[in-house]
């Protein structure tokens, strides 16, 4: 006899598996995103109490009105100047990637993911943080090193692997490192940079410093151990970091539900650690500049962490591997109720009589010009294809501080094999 024959009065239990409202050849549809108005979401004082804040985790806090205007408490009344220069390095991220994923596609590098319609999210959030503050990204926040002022070319040059690359060779493409400009090492698993900022940022208060930390996840990787471990640890120690999750609604090609959207905003989370949660329209440059402001604030007021859910959409694919016409339809970015970030702050800017048409599309032809010339002088350097043997004996160094005699041995051998192989003394 079976279990429910002994209980035949009580339903089998089911499992609820999400899936994505729509799949390729149905026609996109986001009648289920709640798009509040802009300026409808309060903003609390900055060193209010955490819980003050809970009600904003489902919210989502805009600024930038169908209209191009400014309007509400977020508005955090940035001068012209320094909208343009946002808006230029959003164009920027948006042609270097474009450049880099052709670059890709011709066989120059293996690999390349692009941030297309994410672009404020890095760039605004980068600019509400001072200069030496330390972000740990994950793989879609080139926005902050362009922001930053790291030069293109170099890049470039770790993309392409290739003699110029400032890491050897020994990341994948796009996972670049540069404490100078305060971008740790990019990780290709998944939900390592959050506890690592976390214990940064603990660090810095330790030592009595007075720098923050800036911690980057995507919505998918929340479900990650590590996300939970470093809010834990956030929360318990009153961690001054600022914690974002860019929810872009796809995680390769698993739908946000996956990793519990359809059960409540990512958030949401931050209530049951007890910090402070904003939910932040991502698409809004001024929006995303005003949140992390705040939250930036809250942590140099030691008054703890706060998580941010920047709300987006991934227009393109997840990378350079994957094709996106295979899980969901097509058209799906254009139907996107919160529209493409650069075009909204261009509007704001146009609203404010700071920009017009002419200066647009200058501003594309000379940035289109500083990508070109920086690929150009990037592989003078060569690209991935055409590294051999020469500098095989770097994949030695920097590890140890006193190389162990079995790794000198390897080195040797490896030397003399590429030595009988080129015909001459690698270098």
């Amino acid at each position: 006899m079976s279990d429910t024959d002994e209980r035949p009065n009580r339903p089998a239990l089911a499992l609820h598996v999400p899936e994505p409202s729509y799949r390729p050849g149905d026609a996109p549809d986001f009648s289920n995103v709640v798009v509040q108005r802009a300026g409808e979401a309060p903003r609390p004082d900055v060193a209010a109490p955490a819980g003050d804040t809970h009600p904003l985790t489902t919210q989502l806090v805009r600024v930038l009105d169908d209209d191009g205007r400014a309007v509400g408490p977020w508005d955090p009344r940035l001068s012209p100047d320094t909208l343009r220069q946002m808006l230029r390095q959003m164009k920027t991220v948006r042609v270097f990637d474009d450049r880099m994923y052709r670059a890709q596609r011709q066989g120059k590098t293996s690999f390349y993911m692009k941030c297309t319609g994410e672009e404020a999210i890095a760039v605004a959030a980068t600019h509400a943080l001072d200069r030496d503050d330390m972000h740990f990204p994950t793989y879609r926040q080139q926005g902050i090193l362009i922001t930053r002022g790291y030069p293109l070319e170099t890049m470039m040059c770790q993309i392409y692997s290739n003699a110029a690359d400032p890491l050897h060779g020994r990341q994948l493409p796009i996972m670049y490192s540069d404490r100078a400009h305060g971008f740790f090492s990019i990780s290709g698993n998944l939900g390592t940079q959050y506890p690592q900022a976390v214990g940064w940022a603990m660090a810095s208060a330790i030592k009595g410093d007075s720098r923050i930390a800036m911690g980057w996840i995507g919505e998918g990787a929340t479900a990650e151990g590590d996300f939970h471990s470093a809010l834990t640890f956030a929360s318990v120690y009153q961690a001054p970091v600022v914690l974002a999750v860019v929810n872009n609604q796809w995680a390769i090609s698993s739908f946000s539900g996956i990793a519990g959207a359809e059960q409540a905003t990512f958030a949401a989370r931050a209530v049951g650690y007890g910090i402070a949660g904003l939910r932040v329209d991502g698409n809004d440059a001024l929006a995303v500049f005003a949140a992390t402001r705040w939250a930036a604030d809250r942590a140099r007021l030691n008054k703890g962490p706060t998580l941010i859910e920047y709300f987006t959409y991934r227009a393109e694919g997840h990378s350079t591997s994957d094709d996106p016409t295979g899980y969901r339809p097509a058209g799906e970015a254009g139907a996107w109720p919160l529209g493409d970030p650069i075009a909204r702050l261009k509007a704001h800017l146009v609203t404010l009589s700071e920009w017009d048409d002419d200066r647009d599309t200058g501003q594309d032809k000379e940035i289109d010009k500083e990508v070109r010339a920086a690929q150009k002088a990037a592989e003078t350097n060569g690209v991935l294809p055409q590294q051999g043997f020469d500098r095989i004996g770097s994949m030695f160094e920097d590890v140890f501080a006193d190389t162990p005699w079995h790794l000198r041995e390897q080195r040797e051998q490896a030397l003399a094999e590429a030595r009988e192989f080129l015909g001459h003394e690698p270098s």
